[in-house]
This record gives C-alpha cells, sequence and structure tokens, in this order.
C-alpha cells in the first residue's frame, strides 16, 4: 500500500474517532441541558422571577453561530451624534433618574449608557437574560432563516457590545424592525432597571 493510501486510511479513522467523540459530548450537552431545564422549573415554582432565569433550552449553536454571538472590545464612550440617528429614547427610572439613551437611526440602534452609572458586565441579569436570552437569541433565530434561505446574510440580526473594561459603555444593534425594537427597548430597560437595583444594595 502505498504511503498517500496510509495517510488516507489514518486520516478516515481519525475522523471516525472525532465523530464518535462529537456525538457523545452532544449527547452529555442535551443530558445536561435537561437538567437545568429541571432546576429552572424548580425555582420557579418556589417564587423567581421567570426573566432572572434561563428559560426552555434551545438548540445549541453550531461552532460559527458561537463565534458571531458577541464581540466584546474595550472601548470608550464617545458622544452620540444625533444628526446620525432619527429619534432618542431615554430610558429612565420611575424616578426620573436616567438609565440609558436609545438612538434609533436607519436599521441601527447604538444604546449609551448613563455616565453617571457603571454598569458592570458581571452584574445579573446583563449576561444571564439581555445577551443570552434576547439579543443571542435574536441572532440565533436570523441565522436558522438564513440557513432555511429565507433572509439574506447581511440581513441577520447583529449586535456588538462595547466595554472600558469590565463597564459597559454601549451596545451597537443593527437589523431589526419595528416589533424587535419595541422588545429590545422593553428588555434593555427592565435590565438595566434591575442592574442598577444590585449596584444601589451593593
Amino acid at each position: 500500500m502505498s504511503e498517500e493510501a496510509e495517510e488516507v486510511k489514518r486520516l478516515l479513522s481519525f475522523k471516525k474517532r472525532i465523530e464518535k467523540r462529537i456525538e457523545k459530548l452532544e449527547l452529555e450537552l442535551k443530558e445536561l441541558h435537561s437538567i437545568l431545564e429541571s432546576v429552572n422549573s424548580v425555582l420557579l415554582a418556589k417564587g423567581f422571577k421567570r426573566a432572572e432565569l434561563v428559560k426552555k433550552p434551545e438548540a445549541p449553536p453550531s461552532m460559527e453561530e458561537a463565534v458571531q454571538i458577541v464581540s466584546v472590545p474595550t472601548l470608550k464612550p464617545e458622544t452620540a451624534p444625533t444628526s446620525e440617528f432619527k429619534e432618542v429614547i431615554p430610558l429612565k427610572r420611575s424616578s426620573g433618574e436616567l438609565l440609558a439613551n436609545l438612538y434609533v437611526g436607519d436599521n441601527f440602534l447604538r444604546v449609551v449608557l448613563a455616565e453617571d452609572k457603571n454598569f458592570n458586565v458581571n452584574t445579573p441579569p446583563f449576561n444571564q437574560f439581555l445577551v443570552e436570552r434576547v439579543l443571542a437569541k435574536m441572532q440565533q433565530k436570523d441565522g436558522e432563516l438564513v440557513k432555511a434561505g429565507k433572509l439574506k446574510p447581511e440581513q441577520i440580526f447583529t449586535y456588538n457590545i462595547l466595554r472600558d473594561g469590565d463597564l459597559i459603555r454601549e451596545i451597537h444593534i443593527k437589523n431589526f424592525d419595528a416589533e424587535r425594537l419595541r422588545e429590545l427597548k422593553s428588555s434593555i430597560k427592565w435590565t438595566l432597571e434591575k442592574m442598577y437595583e444590585k449596584m444601589v444594595k451593593s
């Protein structure tokens, strides 16, 4: 047998081992999702707010999708030029205290957090709710539409979180409709209110 044939044989054997390993990990992941769902059900039954928990898990994204889920460069905030946006929506607490400003443009949303508040990326429920259950879910849904040929790749929902160390400064969002804008507005406001409550108590 030639060296080339031997190499092909080794590669095929290696490929089979990888496929078996992937299959084993996928089964393990499904079991963990099932366990997590059961834990969440118990917590909900004990009175925890649904939005603060991870809801029923969906199929995990592919490796390509996972890489696209969030990009977090470390940048300092800049003043958003209002001329580029058709609407500015202030997000305030019931007391009138400003949490953030939403600059709405043509299929582009720039969320600029209040400079006098240090919203930390690790403060719940930012990652657990806003990122995982709102932003990533919208992106994953669009990714499925692209695969089905119902949406062009350049039309997929994308978001980018700008930070200064662990402090969130801005969130940039592209490709959304009026319905998603309403959901984003309410979800971002709710998240920042809960984060601020934890910040004040700590």
